[in-house]
């Protein structure tokens, strides 16, 4: 047994670190999903500037994925759906309507070349075998950018997810821009769909938002909403007022859907009823308006991580330095070997120096032929001298090359890269400066491309409270009591008692001193005598002063007690009062006077005596009563 349960958690521990970091979390560098980099590196690895059947993307995709054509398809429609990556062609589906994308045969696409910058660098790349052992996948993409607050993310692993939503790409360039260069920053997301949003619950990214769709009331008798909350498409929002409609939630005529490039779904309204009262409605009963949490979950350093976006913003800031850096310091090195070897070439050309090697027979004395015919130019190659991969790269010449070299043309390109190698220097000089103007240009880009939008926001932020449904909600439920029979309900056939909204619950107490909180009833007996709160919650019943006047059970001598119902069970009994004890008076006001009149004795000329109520202190739900006095009370008369 001990083995089977070490073996079950083994197994276990594996599958979820595998679904955690292989599957369903996006990595902070890159800000993507396994399938979405082996996407990105099929695509670059099949790009000829050319579009793609996707079909063929996702065949060659599956040599690195190993989960099937059908994830891969469908991350790839997601990740096209984005604007950014992917160059579509073809029905892709309809983000507005949730229309599904064409099959895979008949839909095109190809990689942007905003991809290509913010990606794609095969020297930087760190790479591993893929799946079978047959390929290299990249491992991570040296991201310049922080990625996964531009697209994000939604994603169920084992024992977490990660919930991160999309932000406005302009906004995320220039955040990344103030904090190198020591600005405060401030991020919030940015819908495709378009809405309104409400932040102030955002928690830099860790709390939850608000969204509203864009209604159009110009019209007093329909109403039209321009633009989807996010999270919503034209059909569940359409189902939702249907739905609401039916359960009398709202009062509407019909309701349309001509959605195309923009969404418009018409509500008309019925008669009598006008879009200024309905707003609220919808808001309170449809997808209108919806409350979304967020959870910042990302794999940093291999591990799953809670991040903020500050701290994303921070750490991709570093990052762009860092892999700007490393990329002019590559561009540098290699300049300088391809100056180098253009120098040698000038050199043994320019000076006839493969004459020196024809009377060589050996490889060790043509090699060192070589290199002794140099030691005069040693000036010229900067001292760093000449190598056996140097030699075997002018032996390696051919005599055509030989004939055509063009002396001038050579030195002009050793001074055009020795002028480059002047310029990556002084980037390197002033790397932040240079990352921040890197970050201006993929800007620039941005604005001047119709495609992406030009970056413009499309979810207007704002301030607004949440729709209460219990507000919102029409109180229309008649609740009835039969004094004759006892009975209090919806369907009892007695006196109006008061009109309640479907949400409301009743207190219930009886004339026995034992009260329950229940939801409205159809048909329940409470006896007569008995009294009742329709609008029973915790925020009303907090402020309600509860008097019970009673007599006692084993003396009859009257009591009053005085307290605040604070908290129950639903549809459990509560004694307010000792048992057998017999209610006089139930009230809920500050302020009153009530007068008992007793039963006569002998020789005793007081038969009646008043208090007044506030002269009682209010105590614990679960104190007795105060003895009012020591006669036994025969009624009460309340002013």
């Amino acid at each position: 047994m001990a083995y089977i349960k070490n073996l079950f958690d083994k197994n276990f521990l594996e599958y979820a670190s595998y679904v955690i970091k292989d599957r369903a979390i996006p990595d902070l560098e890159d800000g993507l999903k396994p399938v979405q980099r082996r996407i990105l590196h099929t695509l670059f690895e099949m790009d000829d500037g050319k579009f793609h059947k996707v079909a063929n993307v996702v065949g060659h995709c599956m040599k690195y994925h190993p989960h099937g054509d059908a994830s891969i398809g469908d991350a790839l429609v997601v990740l096209a759906n984005k604007e950014f990556f992917i160059d579509k062609q073809g029905n892709f589906g309809n983000i507005f309507t949730g229309d599904q994308a064409s099959a895979a045969r008949y839909i095109e696409c190809r990689v942007t070349p905003l991809a290509k910058t913010i990606f794609y660098n095969p020297k930087l790349t760190p790479m591993t075998d893929s799946y079978d052992g047959r390929n290299k996948e990249p491992i991570i993409f040296p991201a310049k950018i922080p990625v996964i607050l531009a697209i994000g993310a939604e994603g169920i692993a084992v024992g977490m997810s990660t919930k991160i939503l999309p932000h406005n790409f302009i906004e995320v360039l220039q955040a990344e821009k103030d904090c190198l260069e020591g600005k405060s920053f401030q991020l919030y997301p940015d819908f495709p769909t378009g809405g309104l949003v409400d932040v102030s619950d955002y928690r830099d990214g860790n709390g939850k938002v608000l969204v509203r769709a864009k209604l159009d009331t110009s019209d007093t008798k329909r109403i039209v909403i321009r633009e989807l909350p996010f999270g919503s498409s034209t059909e569940s929002l359409i189902n939702s007022v249907e739905s609401a409609a039916k359960a009398g939630r709202l009062k509407i005529q019909s309701i349309s859907d001509f959605t195309t490039d923009h969404v418009e779904i018409e509500v008309k309204l019925a008669r009598g009823v006008y879009s200024e009262e309905t707003v609220n409605a919808l808001f309170a009963f449809t997808e209108c308006e919806q409350s979304i949490s967020v959870n910042l979950l990302l794999i940093k350093d291999g591990l799953p991580e809670v991040m903020t976006v500050t701290q994303i913003i921070e750490h991709h800031a570093k990052q762009l330095v860092s892999l700007l850096t490393k990329e002019l310091e590559l561009e540098k090195r290699e300049l300088q070997e391809k100056m180098h070897l253009r120098t040698l070439e000038r050199i043994f050309i320019e000076k006839q120096l493969y004459k020196e090697i024809e009377k060589m027979k050996t490889p060790e004395t043509i090699e060192k032929a070589v290199i002794g015919s140099f030691t005069s130019y040693a000036k010229e190659l900067d001292a760093c001298g000449v190598s056996h991969d140097d030699v075997e790269h002018l032996l390696h010449i051919p005599i055509r090359r030989l004939s055509l070299f063009d002396i001038s043309k050579a030195k002009t390109e050793t001074r055009d890269m020795t002028a480059r190698i002047k310029t990556i220097n002084g980037h390197l000089k002033n790397i932040t400066s240079y990352a921040t103007s890197y970050l201006d240009n993929l800007i620039t880009t941005i604005k001047s491309n119709p495609e992406l939008g030009r970056g413009v926001r499309r979810t207007k932020v704002g301030k607004f409270e949440k729709i209460a449904v219990k507000e919102v909600v029409k109180r229309d439920v008649q609740l009835k009591y039969d004094k004759a029979t006892g009975y209090l309900g919806t369907a009892v056939n007695g006196e109006l008692a008061v009109e309640l909204s479907p949400f409301d619950r009743v207190l219930i107490l009886r004339n026995n001193g034992v009260y329950t909180i229940t939801d409205i009833p159809e048909k329940t007996f409470i006896g007569e005598g008995a009294w009742w709160i329709g609008i029973a919650n915790k925020e009303s019943l907090a402020k309600i002063v509860f008097t019970v006047i009673y007599k006692d059970v084993d003396t009859g001598y009257p009591c009053i007690k005085r307290c605040i119902i604070e908290g129950w069970i639903m549809n459990r009994e509560y004694p307010l009062v000792a048992a057998g004890a017999t209610i006089l008076h139930v009230d809920t006001r500050q302020k009153f006077s009530f007068t008992l009149h007793y039963v006569p004795r002998p020789r005793v000329r007081i038969v009646k005596e008043a208090f007044e109520v506030q002269n009682f202190p209010v105590k614990g739900l679960k104190a007795t009563g105060i003895r009012l006095a020591t006669r036994e009370t025969e009624s009460i008369e309340v002013n």
